[in-house]
């Protein structure tokens, strides 16, 4: 194989997964927007999601907007184990790491902003940490979702846990409904015309502006 064909951008995306923590308490927080876009996906393109206890995680598999043959998972194992739900799908369906795309908040990009990313580092995310060390590879496209940093003045790493499992302002909330609809969009024009193009048209946009 040669460098060219390695790269995630010539690997066809096959599993669509949303980072999130389980249960009703942590439903509409900042960390569960993973969670959110692939629900709009489910209902969008048909793709019942339910829990397969073989993958620790809301599953559902169908033909995407493009016709191609897709996967979407939500893992039910709480965010830092977020990989062993992956990774259990890889395993199952045959899929290389490289097919995956993974949907998570980031309190590095304000809110209204998103960023497709190809590979990368973890970047602090406990989920992404997670996934990284089960897929063993850096080398799978992500979707950031920004959610803004947390703006109180306590202990650093408490400020950070309030933040991350906090609701959204009714402002922020109104933004976030937006925002959601464009991750879709950018989804579907990276399976359609993949994602360094999609990249191209989403990186720079600010939603709600």
């Amino acid at each position: 194989m040669t460098d060219a064909a390695a790269t995630p951008e010539r690997l066809a995306i096959g599993l669509i997964v949303g980072l999130g923590n389980p249960g009703p308490k942590y439903a509409g927080t900042r960390h569960n927007i993973g969670f959110e876009v692939v629900d709009h996906l489910s209902k969008r393109w048909a793709i019942p999601l339910k829990e397969e206890r073989r993958f620790q995680g809301e599953y559902g598999a169908g033909i995407g907007l493009h016709r191609q043959k897709l996967h979407l998972l939500k893992p039910l194992t709480y965010m830092n184990r977020s990989g062993q739900s992956i990774r259990a799908v890889l395993d199952w369906v045959k899929l290389d790491p490289r097919a995956v795309l993974v949907v998570y908040d980031d309190m590095d990009l304000p809110v209204g902003k998103l960023r497709l990313r190809l590979s990368g580092s973890a970047g602090g995310h406990n989920g992404m940490k997670s996934a990284i060390a089960h897929l063993k590879t850096q080398d799978f496209c992500r979707l950031r979702v920004g959610i803004g940093a947390a703006r109180t003045e306590a202990e650093r790493d408490q400020a950070v846990v309030s933040h991350v499992l906090g609701s959204f302002s009714k402002a922020e909330r109104q933004t976030m409904d937006e925002v959601v609809d464009v991750a879709v969009r950018a989804l579907e024009k990276s399976l359609a015309d993949g994602v360094e193009k999609a990249m191209s048209l989403y990186n720079a946009m600010e939603v709600g502006r």
